[in-house]
């Protein structure tokens, strides 16, 4: 069995529908498949929709957090979209992105890259507006050759000229929210150190006794020293360990199941789950 617990679609700050998404899953030959978009759930009907025979859909999101300045994701699997306070968290974080998307604009429009807010919400269509968003208009204006240029001093990365902080949930706090909501979080990517996000062992072991289930350990943005730390990290806290594309559609290469997710894991993950369930092709 072949899964994936990490994935976008143009509902965030993917490339592909969702059910493009999920068609393009089965076409790869994965099994099971998490739709995580960031701070919204608005692509899983159209996933449910177009869900192909042989394929699982898990219902997620990868939560926006922060803590002392750092950037941690936060993936939530198999909640309750319902739960009121979760609900509302996700209406402020989505409120802040785009709070912060208009100030970003802005400030690259004075740096004198021809960018507009109509540009970005255009390429966000409807769904959660994110930097990449932000990063693809600058490429079309002609600013930089490709997405990943914007993210660095010179532009939108973090403490750039034109960087804007926003809201995100302290993480411990969206752990609870998560639990909660009878779903089951996992931390993203937590030693991605080239783009940033390395959160510290000790507030690994912070979350794991507020009811972290697991980490990202196989995930491309780490190394194999990394995925070497990570597991023994997980084996001192009895985390799950789990592996993910974190496909973006264009923006990363079409990757999704290039990392999964071991089976025994996922039962894990399932069993736990009191918030919502998988779901199969009911066509």
């Amino acid at each position: 069995m072949r899964i994936d617990l990490h994935s976008h679609s143009s509902a965030s700050d993917g490339t592909q529908p969702p059910a493009d998404v999920v068609r393009r899953a089965r076409e790869r030959g994965l099994d099971v498949l998490a739709l995580t978009d960031h701070d919204t759930v608005a692509g899983h009907p159209a996933a449910v929709e177009a869900l192909p025979d042989g394929l699982t859909l898990v219902p997620g999101m990868e939560l926006s957090c922060r803590r002392g300045g750092q950037s941690i994701h936060l993936l939530a699997y198999l909640f309750d979209p319902h739960e009121p306070r979760l609900l509302a968290e996700c209406a402020r974080i989505k409120q802040a992105r785009e709070e912060r998307a208009r100030v970003t604009v802005e400030r690259l429009t004075e740096l004198g890259v021809p960018v507009t807010w109509e540009q970005v919400s255009s390429l966000a269509a409807g769904g959660a507006v994110g930097r990449p968003h932000i990063a693809r208009a600058m490429v079309a204006a002609g600013a930089i050759a490709e997405p990943a240029l914007a993210f660095t001093p010179q532009w939108i990365g973090t403490g750039g000229r034109a960087y804007v902080t926003r809201y995100a949930l302290a993480p411990d706090r969206a752990v609870r929210l998560v639990r909660a909501a009878g779903g089951v979080p996992v931390l993203a990517h937590p030693k991605a150190a080239k783009r940033g996000y390395v959160v510290p062992d000790e507030w690994i072991a912070e979350l794991a006794a507020v009811g972290l289930f697991g980490v990202e350990a196989d995930h491309l943005d780490h190394d194999a020293y990394a995925r070497q730390h990570i597991r023994a990290l997980a084996r001192d806290l009895d985390l799950a360990v789990t592996g993910s594309s974190d496909d973006h559609g264009e923006l990363t290469g079409h990757r999704l199941g290039c990392e999964t997710t071991a089976p025994e894991v996922y039962d894990r993950m399932t069993a736990e789950a009191t918030g919502a369930k998988p779901i199969t092709s009911q066509r």
